[in-house]
């Protein structure tokens, strides 16, 4: 797999407060993203939950790594029981009334290349579900 990383933009009708309160406060986060057992915005933050492909669940590990409030957001994310590391980084850029929010994961390569649930394609999949239905909806209701 090639190291270019995987970057997905989408805009929101939403303020930017909205959106940042949806990616950090874990009770928003369970009705759109994952249902993470705990999170804080706070560097160095470790939180888990739990997803699934193809029929086998895979428990992620993340460590919040960068935080600027209402504007960006980053942490680390890697599988127990698998190699790779792997960091997603969540950008907000207030357009007008409205919010513009560029997803950015890095070190996808870093993955088994065997299983096919590490693929490029499989990440971008599941980004543009989370950020263009469920997080847009979730927003938008």
């Amino acid at each position: 797999m090639n190291a270019e990383p995987f970057v997905i933009e989408q805009t929101y009708n939403a303020p930017v407060n909205a959106v940042w309160s949806a990616l950090t406060d874990k009770n928003k986060m369970k009705e759109w993203y994952f249902d993470v057992d705990d999170f804080k915005p706070e560097v160095g933050f470790t939180f888990y939950f739990t997803g699934e492909d193809k029929g086998v669940k895979f428990v992620h590990e993340c460590v919040v790594k960068e935080v600027i409030t209402g504007k960006k957001l980053a942490y680390s994310w890697r599988y127990l029981d698998f190699q790779g590391n792997s960091l997603v980084t969540f950008e907000l850029f207030a357009e007008g009334g409205q919010t513009r929010l560029k997803l950015t994961h890095t070190g996808l390569e870093s993955f088994p290349a065997d299983n096919t649930s590490f693929a490029k394609e499989s990440f971008a999949r599941g980004w543009t579900y989370i950020t263009g239905t469920s997080l847009k909806n979730y927003l938008e209701k």
